[in-house]
């Protein structure tokens, strides 16, 4: 399914569905993070997705992981809540989702890299190369919050 991405713009379609969502920071030697290119909209990211009915957010996170990347995971911690209003994805079947999505830490267990329908390439990639890549400025501002020192996960 295909998906568009606004963010702060006044022509983008109205939200008609908000659904939980979870994302995740995983890293590896040197701090290197976890980031597939995803397949709906060709940009780069960490690994995330919906939440399933009867499904903790904790154990929504880790599946998340290991279905676009192969990696199993644990989470640690929080880097924040992420509920901006203008930020919306519309999708070809004509919903369009207000973001909603908390961003946890974790801690890698173990797993082999593969790709998935969601993702059509997986790798670890150090911090001062992301800002070389296609990534959406909501997933840009996670990404940086995950590498600032934080007292407190971000709320907004």
């Amino acid at each position: 399914m295909a998906r568009v991405d606004y963010l702060n713009d006044p022509y983008a379609p109205k939200a008609n569905s908000i659904v939980p969502a979870v994302s995740a920071i995983v890293t590896h030697e040197q701090n290197a993070i976890l980031l597939i290119l995803r397949t709906d909209n060709n940009y780069w990211s960490i690994p995330g997705g919906g939440v399933k009915p009867g499904e903790s957010l904790r154990g929504a996170a880790a599946r998340e992981v290991k279905e676009e990347t192969g990696i199993d995971c644990e989470v640690t911690g929080l880097v924040g809540i992420y509920s901006n209003p203008n930020h919306v994805a519309a999708y070809d079947d004509g919903e369009v989702r207000q973001e909603f999505s908390v961003c946890f830490t974790t801690r890698m267990l173990g797993g082999t890299i593969k790709t998935s329908n969601e993702s059509s390439q997986v790798r670890f990639v150090p911090p001062d190369a992301i800002r070389e890549l296609r990534i959406h400025p909501s997933i840009r501002l996670r990404i940086q919050h995950y590498l600032e020192p934080r007292a407190e996960p971000y709320i907004g």
